[in-house]
């Protein structure tokens, strides 16, 4: 457990803790078939993140980059042999300049290798349409595979319904939150939130993405903060059409 931690640790910048589920339960085997299991190979071991497939892009959150990276698509029980999974690796990251220091811009797509093979199993998850605000009291959903507490892991996709709060929450708690591009989820009285181990995964809201975990404190209490995935529809946007042609002629991951 502490090597796994520590680890975790490294990755993030000063200040910030990756996304757990804690508080939740365990999700019905591939109700979630957009979710993606991203594993992350460092020089001094791997570490996960989430991400949700979108199109024949996974997005996840930018703090999750690292060059040999490979995703898992389809998956319930990581630790088992699953007919249902499908292992592919990253080609390339774009992210619209990250930063570490204010945790700002927490957003990042990953163009696969190889088209992933959409069925029952894996299918990829809406976006907004428009740049519109969820209101606060908006009931949604976060789902990963993170630790469930700081002493216990999981090999099946946990997930937790949450509440979209106020942005005057996230001020009050994080130093440099931004309301126009961030989103303060969780209600801070209760024990559900997203903490550790879980960077990158979505916050469904009606069978939308409008979120993606990104950080919180380092208690777990909530609120915790996450991308809000309207504010950068341009960007993806013009990202997807970008990169749409496969086999361009770019410099790959």
């Amino acid at each position: 457990m502490q090597p796994l931690l520590l680890l975790v640790a490294l990755l993030l910048p000063p200040g910030a803790r990756a996304g757990e589920i804690i508080g939740g339960q365990e999700a019905r085997p591939h109700s979630r078939p957009y979710m993606a299991y991203v594993q992350i190979h460092t020089p001094v071991g791997m570490t996960i993140c989430g991400g949700f497939l979108v199109r024949d892009f996974v997005m996840t959150a930018a703090r999750c980059f690292r060059r040999q990276t490979v995703v898992i698509l389809g998956a319930h029980n990581i630790r088992r042999f699953e007919r249902t999974q499908q292992h592919i690796s990253v080609l390339r990251a774009i992210h619209p300049r990250f930063d570490q220091q204010k945790n700002l811009n927490d957003i990042m797509l990953l163009q696969l290798a190889n088209r992933a093979r959409q069925n029952r199993f894996v299918r990829p998850v809406a976006l907004p349409r428009t740049q519109a605000r969820l209101s606060p009291g908006a009931w949604c959903t976060v789902a990963g595979w993170g630790l469930v507490s700081l002493s216990r892991r999981t090999d099946t996709l946990q997930e937790v319904q949450l509440t979209v709060q106020r942005d005057g929450e996230c001020h009050r708690r994080f130093r440099f939150y931004n309301g126009r591009i961030e989103m303060c989820v969780g209600d801070p009285r209760e024990r559900k939130s997203a903490f550790l181990g879980d960077s990158g995964g979505p916050l469904v809201c009606g069978r939308v993405a409008q979120g993606i975990v990104s950080y919180g404190n380092r208690q777990g209490t909530p609120p915790a903060v996450f991308t809000r995935v309207s504010s950068f529809l341009p960007w993806i946007r013009r990202t997807m059409s970008r990169f749409q042609q496969w086999g361009q002629a770019e410099i790959p991951l």
